[in-house]
């Protein structure tokens, strides 16, 4: 289903991409998974938006590249782990989301900032124009680890975020 940025913008020129990330067995790791599958159970929004491409990346890596081609809005939601309270969320820009490179950590290695910035070097017109980051802080990271009870809580308002995003688009 990956196709050129040109087809993809042929076809789909209003496309919004919601891309779930994260790693589904080291407990808060897989935050960005469950927040987006949370959000898929209560709006029920895939059918709702025909603009709308949904994905779940475990471990995406440079292949988030892929996963952004042919997209005008992109909605990335991730664990971070900037030394936060477990649970909270951040609502970044592109264009904040260095802050997140330096004295931060990915959990699964090559961080979505560290992506987005050689992608913007190497591929400049393959990130969309407006790219969003909701990032939850993680806490629990052990492999084999359920989601922490403090990022449980918070997918309900992650969920209502994602919504209020592709709605107002």
């Amino acid at each position: 289903m990956n196709e050129s940025p040109d087809s993809a913008r042929s076809k789909n020129p209003g496309t919004i991409k919601l891309i779930g990330i994260g790693q589904s067995l080291r407990g808060d790791d897989a935050a960005g998974l469950a927040a987006v599958r949370f959000w898929q159970e209560k709006y029920q929004a895939n059918s709702a938006y025909p603009n709308l491409q949904v994905e779940l990346a475990d471990l995406p890596g440079i292949g988030l590249l892929s996963l952004l081609e042919g997209s005008r809005l992109a909605i990335l939601v991730d664990a971070v782990h900037s030394g936060g309270k477990a649970g909270t969320i951040h609502l970044l820009s592109s264009d904040q989301l260095e802050s997140f490179t330096q004295g931060s950590a990915s959990a699964h290695g090559w961080g979505v900032a560290e992506t987005l910035s050689l992608g913007q070097r190497l591929m400049p017109g393959s990130i969309p124009d407006k790219l969003i980051l909701i990032g939850i802080e993680t806490g629990e990271l052990s492999l084999g680890a359920p989601l922490s009870l403090e990022v449980e809580q918070a997918l309900p308002e992650v969920a209502r975020l994602i919504e209020q995003l592709i709605t107002n688009v």
